[in-house]
């Protein structure tokens, strides 16, 4: 029954964390644009979604899976990833754009990642050493998207005055 239940959060609440991560991005992006210092509330509910997540990521090892301990580090540093992104906006340091950006497009890799390894590799067709094609794909494609994004970004604080550094 503890299974079935933090199943269910789980599928849940990643669901909706995927759901609400471009959505977050787009509306925090706006915000500093036009000079807000903060992250928007879609943004707090992403954090929320992938907090939920990685808890119940954890509860899920405890609970059924100890093999795969590895996977509670990696959840507190997704969730660590996202409230990177929460703080450098907030504090505006000199490389808060990078930690802005890196953290939760991080945060979101972390996601799409965990989705595209359960849906290929253990419950699909996908084994052996192709297996690490899932595991590494979005690391290495979102990486470069959140840097295009970051330069973009920068370029547009830049436009609007509202860059700081």
């Amino acid at each position: 029954m503890v299974h079935l239940a933090l199943l269910v959060i789980h599928i849940a609440t990643g669901t909706v964390g995927l759901l609400l991560g471009p959505v977050a991005m787009r509306q925090d992006v706006r915000r500093f644009v036009s000079a807000e210092r903060s992250t928007g509330v879609i943004s707090a509910w992403y954090r929320a979604m992938v907090l939920l997540i990685c808890l119940s990521a954890t509860g899920l090892v405890i609970e059924r899976r100890t093999d795969l301990w590895w996977l509670v580090p990696v959840s507190v540093l997704t969730y660590g990833l996202a409230v990177l992104a929460k703080v450098s906006a907030r504090r505006r340091h000199r490389a808060w754009i990078h930690g802005y950006v890196h953290g939760q497009g991080g945060s979101y890799i972390a996601l799409v990642t965990a989705l595209i390894v359960v849906a290929l590799v253990v419950d699909g067709p996908v084994s052996g050493p192709a297996e690490l094609i899932p595991w590494l794909a979005p690391t290495v494609i979102g990486t470069v998207l959140i840097e295009v994004w970051r330069r973009r970004l920068s370029a547009a604080l830049v436009v609007s005055g509202t860059c700081r550094y």
